[in-house]
């Protein structure tokens, strides 16, 4: 009998959780799930550059769970982009920190809380390219 699963610390949920190839309607289009914990692994090892030892104590899981856990999540992606499939995040059994939207890529800044701006545009950029006019 497997050993239950822990539940894993994620710092932040994803400001969008679905991607697709443009141009193919979503009814033909093959998915692949994501989970949340496998977004925060990458978060973590990726966006942030963290080494395993580090990433997997902010989760609070083992550097060999973590492993497997960002193996898992790179498998999918790489899936995803090589067979054109649409990405969806969603589900696992995590315990979410600080509620909160993933940062922007450009500025590093959260999103506000109040859901200002437009979708998919930071609304502190916005500001920004809004007064160097």
């Amino acid at each position: 009998m497997p050993r239950h699963k822990c539940c894993r610390t994620v710092g932040c949920l994803p400001g969008r959780n679905r991607f697709r190839p443009v141009g193919i309607p979503a009814a033909e289009i093959e998915e692949v799930v994501l989970s949340l914990d496998e977004f925060e692994a990458v978060r973590l090892a990726c966006h942030e550059a963290l080494y395993q030892e580090e990433a997997a104590a902010r989760m609070g899981v083992s550097r060999q769970t973590f492993g497997r856990i960002i193996e898992s999540a790179q498998k999918k992606i790489a899936d995803m982009l090589v067979n054109g499939k649409a990405l969806r995040i969603a589900g696992g059994d995590v315990a979410i920190k600080g509620i909160s939207p993933a940062r922007c890529p450009r500025c590093h800044r959260a999103p506000g809380a109040s859901g200002e701006g437009r979708a998919g545009v930071c609304p502190h950029c916005a500001k920004l390219k809004g007064n160097k006019k």
